[in-house]
C-alpha cells in the first residue's frame, strides 16, 4: 500500500461530551466492533471488575470517570482508526481542549433524557471556531427520554448546529424496538439483551412494504412512515461537503450501552468522515501528502506504567511517514534526536511500530526533553500554533508534608506539571510554589498522584489570587515597570518557562493596575512559547 492509501484509510478523531453522557462506554463499543476487546467492561456494572479498557488511571477506577485522554487504536474494513477519548468533567477541560487540536473529525454524545449540557456547549464552540466536522450521537435511547424531533431542535438552538439525522429511533425507553438506519435505509430491532450477538438488519428499501406492520406493528410502523415524510421535508439532506467543511452534522441515535445503533455509526463514520488534513504552522499550511516529517506534542503523560517511571510525550504525525531510529529536529531546543521504541497505543498497552503515518498518534518515551505545543521536523523550522495555556482560576500553596521526601515531590511537581495537569508558579518574594489549576478536582488528583507514583506526600493552603495574568512590559527598563514591580512585589511569579506571571487577587484589582500601568500589558493565556 503506498504512501497516499495509507492517508486515507486513517480516521482520526475525538469523542467529547458532558460527564456521564457515555463517552466511555461508547469508546468500548467501537472497539467491540473493531475486534480489539472481546468483552466490554460495562462502566457502570460493578459485577464486571475489569474496568473500562481506557480508563487506566487507578483514580479513574476509583471515581468512574476519565481524567487523562487516552489514545486507542484499532482497524476495522480496512480502515485504521485512532480514537481520542477525552475527560467530560469540566475541571479537565484544558487537556480536552488541547486533544482537540489534534484531531480531523469529532463525535459529539449526548445523554438522550438530559440533552444538551454545559459542557457540551463549551467543547462544540471550539470545535465551531476550527471547524471540525462533527457527527452527533445521540445516546441511551432504551430510557425514557426526550422526543426525537424535539432533541435535534436543541441541538441546533443551543450548539448552533445544523443536522441531518441519519437514523431514526422507532419509539423510546420502554416501547423502543429499533432504529430505522437512514443512510443504508434498512431497520434494525432491538432485543434488549445486550450480551447477545449484534442483531441482524433487516433490511427494506420500500419503506411501504407490508412486511414492516409485521415487524414492528401497525401503530409504531404508521408512526415511522410520518415521521420520515417529516424527516425529508423538514432536514436537509446529507451532503458530504457540508459536513467536511463543519457546516452541516449528521445524527445518529442508539444505545452504546446495549450496542445498539452503534455499528451504524461506525459504517457511516469510516466512510464520511475526513481523512488526515492539514494544519497551519507559523510559517506555513502543511499537507500530510508532504514527504518530510513533520508533527506536534499535544500531551504527556507521565508514569503510564507505574512500574517504570516513563514519560511519555504524544505526537500527531501532520505530514510524511515517522520512522522509528530516524533522526528528527527538535525546533525549540535546535538539536536532533533519534528514537528507538516509538509506541502505538491501545489503552495502556504499548506496541513499538517502525512506521506511522499522518493522523496517526505515537508515543515517545521522553526524559524531559519535550514540552506541550512542541514541534518535529526533519530540519525545517516552523511551529504548529493554537496549544494554548489558560489562565487558572484557583490557587494553592503546595507544602511538603514528608520533609524526607522533598525530592521526590520537587521530581512528582516537575513532570506533573509538564503534563499540563496544573501549573506551577514560584513566588519572587520566598520562594514559595504556588500550584494553579482550571478546575478544584486537579488538587486530589494531583495529591493522589504524589503519594502513589513518586511516594510524597504534599498538604495545600489557600492562596488569595483570583486570577494569572502574564506580564510583557512594553520598556522592561523604564520608570512604569520598576515602580509596578515595587509595588507588585508580593503577587509577582515565574511560571516553568521563566516568564513573569502577576496573581492579581481579583477582577477590579486588573482593570486598576492596567489604567494604572498602560506599558505593562497583562494577558491571559501563554501562548506556549
Amino acid at each position: 500500500m503506498n504512501f497516499t492509501d495509507e492517508i486515507k484509510r486513517r480516521r482520526t478523531f475525538g469523542i467529547i461530551s458532558h460527564p456521564d453522557a457515555g463517552k466511555t462506554t461508547l469508546t468500548e463499543k467501537l472497539l467491540l466492533f473493531g475486534g480489539a476487546i472481546q468483552e466490554a467492561g460495562a462502566v457502570k456494572n460493578n459485577k464486571i471488575k475489569k474496568g473500562a479498557t481506557s480508563d487506566f488511571m487507578e483514580i479513574e477506577r476509583q471515581r468512574g470517570i476519565s481524567v487523562a485522554t487516552s489514545v486507542l487504536a484499532f482497524n476495522y474494513k480496512d480502515k485504521k482508526i485512532n480514537i481520542l477519548d477525552t475527560p467530560g468533567h469540566k475541571d479537565f477541560a484544558e487537556d480536552t481542549f488541547r486533544t482537540l487540536t489534534a484531531v480531523d473529525s469529532v463525535i459529539v454524545v449526548i445523554d438522550v433524557a438530559k440533552g444538551v449540557e454545559e459542557q457540551t456547549e463549551k467543547l462544540v464552540q471550539v470545535c465551531r471556531m476550527r471547524n471540525i466536522p462533527m457527527i452527533v450521537f445521540i445516546n441511551k435511547l432504551d430510557r425514557e427520554g426526550k422526543d426525537a424531533f424535539d432533541l435535534m431542535d436543541e441541538v441546533e438552538k443551543k450548539l448552533q448546529l445544523k443536522v441531518t439525522p441519519m437514523s431514526f429511533p422507532i419509539g423510546m425507553g420502554y416501547d423502543f424496538q429499533g432504529i430505522y438506519n437512514i443512510w443504508e435505509k434498512n431497520i434494525n430491532l432491538f432485543s434488549g439483551d445486550s450480551r447477545k450477538n449484534i442483531e441482524d438488519t433487516i433490511a427494506f428499501s420500500d419503506i411501504n412494504n407490508p412486511e414492516l406492520e409485521k415487524i414492528i406493528g401497525q401503530k409504531a410502523a404508521d408512526k415511522l412512515r410520518e415521521e420520515l415524510e417529516l424527516i425529508s421535508e423538514v432536514y436537509p439532506p446529507f451532503s458530504q461537503e457540508e459536513y467536511l467543511a463543519g457546516h452541516l452534522q449528521p445524527v445518529f441515535f442508539g444505545s452504546a450501552l446495549n450496542n445498539f445503533g452503534v455499528r451504524e455509526l461506525l459504517d457511516c463514520f469510516i466512510e464520511i468522515a475526513p481523512s488526515p488534513r492539514g494544519k497551519h504552522s507559523d510559517t506555513r499550511m502543511v499537507e500530510p501528502t508532504e514527504t518530510k516529517m513533520s508533527g506536534f506534542v499535544f500531551k504527556i503523560h507521565a508514569n503510564m506504567d507505574p512500574k517504570h517511571r516513563d514519560r511519555l510525550a504524544f505526537i500527531k504525525i501532520v505530514s510524511g511517514t515517522f520512522e522509528r531510529n530516524k533522526p528528527y529536529s527538535h525546533v525549540r531546543l535546535n538539536k536532533s534526536l533519534k528514537f528507538s521504541s516509538p509506541n502505538a497505543f491501545f489503552a495502556e498497552k504499548k506496541e513499538i511500530v517502525d512506521i506511522s503515518y499522518p493522523g496517526d498518534i505515537v508515543g515517545l518515551h521522553d526524559t524531559g526533553n519535550f514540552k506541550i505545543g512542541d514541534t518535529l521536523t526533519e530540519g525545517e523550522i516552523m511551529n504548529f500554533r493554537g496549544i494554548p495555556s489558560f489562565s487558572p482560576e484557583h490557587f494553592r500553596y503546595i507544602n511538603n508534608a514528608d520533609p524526607m521526601k522533598s525530592k521526590q515531590l520537587e521530581k512528582g511537581i516537575d513532570q506533573l506539571m509538564d503534563e499540563g495537569v496544573a501549573q506551577l508558579f514560584t513566588l519572587e518574594m520566598n520562594n514559595r510554589k504556588v500550584i494553579g489549576t482550571v478546575g478544584a478536582l486537579q488538587y486530589e488528583v494531583i495529591q493522589y498522584r504524589l503519594e502513589h507514583e513518586y511516594g510524597a506526600k504534599c498538604t495545600y493552603e489557600n492562596f488569595p489570587a483570583h486570577k494569572a495574568c502574564w506580564v510583557k512590559p512594553e520598556n522592561p527598563k523604564n520608570e512604569e515597570f520598576a515602580e509596578f514591580r515595587r509595588i507588585k512585589q508580593k503577587f509577582l511569579a515565574h511560571d516553568k518557562y521563566g516568564q513573569l506571571v502577576f496573581l492579581a487577587d481579583s477582577e477590579f484589582t486588573i482593570q486598576m493596575t492596567q489604567s494604572k500601568f498602560p506599558t505593562v500589558k497583562l494577558f491571559f493565556t501563554s501562548e506556549m512559547e
